[in-house]
């Protein structure tokens, strides 16, 4: 059996997504969705997909469409989720998979009510690269792990119509990037939290274009993570442990990892082309497969939790987004 996909949106992420899936075996890209159907079928010749719509409510109504992948902006992940939920499509939604974990809480009852697969994609989970480190900890080869330093800066475009400096398209340095530093402290402490202190800089527009948080765990463990809009930061993950460390450059995109202790030196290579998309995509499809309705590498409860971290760091550097209540 193959998966049929339909992608909900036609911006930059899904045409990541799209160029990774030509490698996906287990599935098929079936139909593209956008507002404007010029940009809908521009998108569907590129990447020979059948299908092209200019409604997303059409879309979702096809009966060939096993499940969505959402890649539009972050302040329609709750809408466009409840779309395809409520249509009897399973879904993949691009991060945050919504703003605020109280979003989140109606989307887990919704999919639960309707028996439907549902997952927020962390591609980053599913990397080689990051996978190989999780073992590495897990192997015990840096001993006790004490400490993340994650950082992930760049130079964005900051006018304030696009995305980025956007506060009514959920626009800031926090959800955009900051989540991947904290989906990295979450797979490597997953343990109670303690307490969350925050920092952030605002730009012109409200949004947060710096932040710094400081996570401790209940088991010691502690993370600092930066993320910024406005510089390019190191963009590393570093995991310090008792016997040693391990060094991940770009680790949200991960294509090397590095182990260094005293008894050894080790660096894995992923020499695959694709940026990483197809590993979540093939993850999906097999899930799909054996009627699973998440995924047990990026459960709700972990997106939840990361979810309620960002909550947390929003409420202390008072970030609110125009449509929130």
């Amino acid at each position: 059996m193959t998966i049929n996909w339909g992608i909900l949106g036609a911006g930059r992420i899904a045409r990541k997504f799209a160029t990774d899936f030509k490698i996906v075996p287990n599935g098929k890209l079936l139909a593209v969705a956008s507002r404007s159907q010029n940009r809908s079928t521009e998108f569907a010749e590129e990447f020979n997909i059948p299908e092209a719509y200019s409604s997303y409510e059409e879309m979702v109504k096809n009966p060939e469409i096993n499940v969505v992948y959402v890649a539009t902006t972050h302040n329609f992940h709750f809408e466009h989720v409840q779309l395809c939920l409520h249509n009897g499509k399973s879904v993949l939604c691009e991060k945050p998979v919504s703003v605020n974990s109280a979003e989140l809480a109606i989307l887990q009852k919704l999919a639960e009510e309707k028996n439907l697969f549902f997952m927020e994609a962390l591609w980053t989970y599913y990397l080689p690269t990051i996978q190989q480190a999780s073992k590495w900890i897990k192997e015990g080869r840096i001993g006790e792990v004490k400490q993340l330093q994650v950082s992930f800066g760049f130079h964005g475009d900051m006018n304030k119509n696009r995305r980025l400096a956007n506060p009514d398209l959920a626009g800031g340095a926090l959800l955009d990037i900051g989540i991947y530093g904290i989906a990295m402290s979450e797979l490597v402490f997953n343990e109670e939290i303690d307490s969350i202190h925050a920092l952030a800089h605002f730009s012109e527009t409200g949004i947060d274009d710096d932040n710094n948080l400081q996570i401790r765990y209940k088991n010691g463990g502690m993370a600092q993570i930066s993320s910024s809009l406005t510089c390019k930061l190191k963009n590393e993950a570093v995991i310090y442990g008792t016997k040693g460390r391990i060094e991940i450059p770009n680790f949200w995109m991960a294509k090397k990892a590095c182990l260094l202790t005293k008894e050894e030196e080790i660096e894995f290579l992923d020499k695959t082309p694709q940026l990483g998309y197809n590993y979540e995509a093939f993850a999906v499809n097999e899930l799909l497969l054996k009627n699973a309705t998440e995924s047990p590498v990026i459960p709700i409860e972990k997106s939840k939790k990361i979810l309620s971290i960002m909550d947390e760091v929003r409420k202390q550097i008072g970030l609110k987004y125009p449509f929130e209540k």
